[in-house]
C-alpha cells in the first residue's frame, strides 16, 4: 500500500489543501510536505492524527476498498464517503437533523 498516495487521495476527495489537512490533523504543514519531498512514511502517531482528521480509524485507513465495500452496501459506502467530506460542524448539523427525525 502506498500510504502517501492514499493520504493524497483522501485529502483530494475532501477538496482539502495540504494546509487544511495539517490544520485538521493538528500537524505542521512542513511535516506533511516533508513526507512527500523525502518520500517518507508518516509515523504511527502522525498517521493517527491524519486518520482522526479524516474521521476514520487507523484500521479503516488500511482496509482496501474491496474489503471495506464487501462489508457494507454500495449506498452505505457512498453515504460514508459523503460524511467524511463534511466538516465537523456539518457532521454535527447532520447528526442533529437525523436525531430530530427519529
Amino acid at each position: 500500500m502506498d500510504i502517501l498516495k492514499k493520504i493524497t487521495e483522501m485529502r483530494l476527495e475532501r477538496n482539502w489543501t495540504e494546509y487544511e489537512l495539517a490544520e485538521r490533523a493538528e500537524l505542521t504543514q512542513s511535516t506533511i510536505s516533508s513526507w512527500y519531498r523525502k518520500n517518507l512514511i508518516p509515523s504511527i502517531p502522525s498517521l493517527e492524527h491524519i486518520c482522526k482528521a479524516f474521521g476514520i480509524s487507523l484500521s479503516q485507513f488500511f482496509l482496501d476498498d474491496e474489503t471495506q465495500s464487501s462489508n457494507i452496501t454500495k449506498e452505505q459506502d457512498e453515504i460514508l464517503k459523503r460524511w467524511n467530506r463534511l466538516s465537523k460542524t456539518q457532521q454535527q448539523k447532520l447528526s442533529d437533523f437525523l436525531d430530530s427525525i427519529f
